[in-house]
């Protein structure tokens, strides 16, 4: 037994060895998940076919509808001009000297209107280095600024957030987008708040040093990657009026908004009982429908809105169907990997000690999601590894000892937008490829908004609701 929890430990080394490497997590996990079987003695073939593959198969066939339709919803904002037009809008209402400010809204408005982190990030950079370039701020700030905006309050804490960090709790507890809301409030109004003072405080104090956007120290040294490359190679159509980019965004928040809360409570769904649907229930499929039927409205008023250019739209559909590919299938092998990991004997032992610390349903959840996170530098990989392998026991720890599930969803949600972005964090590896930047340049800022606030936010939280209950 304790060869096998050496076993676990190791492969769990050697993922984030190999992720902070930059080897493809398609590759990492399943070598991650051979390590473990040996120490284990299970048989690797048997486990490769019949573990890793269901596991990786069921992520995808629950998932892909969101990750393509997310992918192909942020070509099209991005080729029809309308990401850039409302970047544009919000810097003029902000204002250009409170550039930190503007990117980071910016980014959040995206990020919550359904685009995809990496689509936000690679559209993002070049409005950002420009408004960074006027006001003549550390260009080693941009990283952690547009990383707010996109990796932390409206990625988890938000409700009715369409990111999948915020569908993937319902799907184990039961519960909607909306979840929480209170707790998502107030979360993320800290996380932001914070964050923005402690970019704020850093610029004064660089520029106090003598750093500017051209100092030496802020350089850049890889001039952005082929991604961003292969963006710009799109033809970008100019939006007829300022507040026409806007409307995608507000229908993908509508539409979801009244499935959830309006909608789907008043139909009867009895027929999901049948056979031939699983025996599902609409409590585990609303969170993930809503956001599909509003991402998916979003995409055909875009179409409308530009039906004249029917050839570039086209191409962004093509573009962003090919980009989906990578996200989930990455995302789906950590899940593979986390589901071998679940099925030595080993992994009992750890299972029964992170329950017999006895803090609780709420703090177990997050304990158990915020370690997996960390470990596979991925929120949703993470948050998907752990629940898969705790969710049924930490429900009905829950029920048992009178936690709203609601509470367990967003506090859960909101722990895996903590440590997912330790150095080895491929987001985070991608965000300064894009930027140009090195971790020694930027990661210190970009670690202390994605990673140091929200934990702290979240232990705050966790404690609060821990004696008023959720609100």
């Amino acid at each position: 037994m304790a060869l096998g929890i050496i076993g676990i430990v190791t492969s769990l080394f050697l993922l984030i060895t190999l992720a902070y490497r930059g080897v493809p997590v398609l590759l990492a996990a399943p070598l991650a998940s051979v390590v473990a079987v040996l120490f284990s003695g299970a048989p690797i073939l048997a486990s490769y076919t019949e573990v890793f593959m269901p596991a990786m198969a069921d992520f995808v066939g629950s998932w892909f509808p969101v990750f393509l339709f997310g992918a192909i919803f942020g070509v099209l904002m991005t080729v029809t001009g309308y990401a850039e037009s409302i970047a544009r809008t919000v810097t003029k209402l902000v204002g250009s000297r409170s550039a930190i400010a503007a990117t980071i809204v910016t980014s959040a408005l995206m990020t919550y209107g359904g685009i995809s982190l990496f689509v936000v990030a690679f559209v993002m950079y070049p409005l950002a280095r420009e408004l960074f370039r006027v006001a003549d701020i550390p260009r080693r700030l941009i990283p952690a600024t547009i990383a707010l905006g996109i990796f932390t309050f409206t990625m988890t804490a938000l409700p009715g957030s369409p990111q999948v960090q915020n569908i993937i709790p319902g799907q184990f507890f039961g519960t909607g987008s909306f979840a929480g809301a209170g707790i998502g409030l107030v979360g993320g109004a800290l996380i932001f708040g914070l964050g923005l003072l402690w970019l704020e405080y850093r610029r004064s104090a660089l520029v106090r040093k003598g750093e500017s956007f051209d100092s030496p120290q802020s350089e850049y040294v890889a001039g952005g990657s082929s991604e961003e490359g292969a963006e710009n190679q799109v033809t970008t159509l100019e939006p007829a009026s300022r507040l026409v980019p806007f409307l995608p965004l507000l229908t993908v928040f509508a539409v979801n908004f009244a499935c959830t809360l309006l909608i789907f409570p008043a139909l009867d769904w009895s027929y999901l009982e049948q056979e031939r649907f699983g025996g599902a229930t609409i409590d585990e499929r609303a969170g993930l429908w809503a956001v599909m039927l509003g991402i998916a409205a979003a995409i055909l008023l875009l179409a409308a809105l530009n039906v004249r250019n029917s050839a570039t739209l086209w191409t962004g559909f093509v573009d962003g169907a090919k980009r989906s590919m990578l996200p989930i299938f990455s995302t789906a092998s950590e899940v593979g990997y986390g589901a071998v990991v679940a099925s030595v004997a080993a992994f009992a032992v750890v299972r029964d000690s992170v329950f017999g610390i006895g803090a609780g349903a709420l703090w177990t959840s997050v304990l158990s999601v915020s370690v997996t996170a960390g470990l596979t530098g991925s929120s949703s990989g993470g948050m998907t590894i752990a629940l898969n392998a705790l969710g049924e026991d930490l429900q009905a720890m829950a029920e048992q000892e009178g936690v709203s599930m609601e509470a367990m969803h967003r506090l859960t949600a909101m722990t895996a937008g903590g440590l997912d972005t330790l150095p080895h964090s491929g987001a985070v590896v991608t965000l300064l490829i894009v930027c140009g930047l090195t971790h020694r340049q930027s990661y210190k800022d970009l670690g202390v908004v994605t990673l140091a606030i929200p934990v702290l936010v979240v232990v705050a939280l966790v404690s609060l609701v821990s004696v008023v209950g959720s609100f």
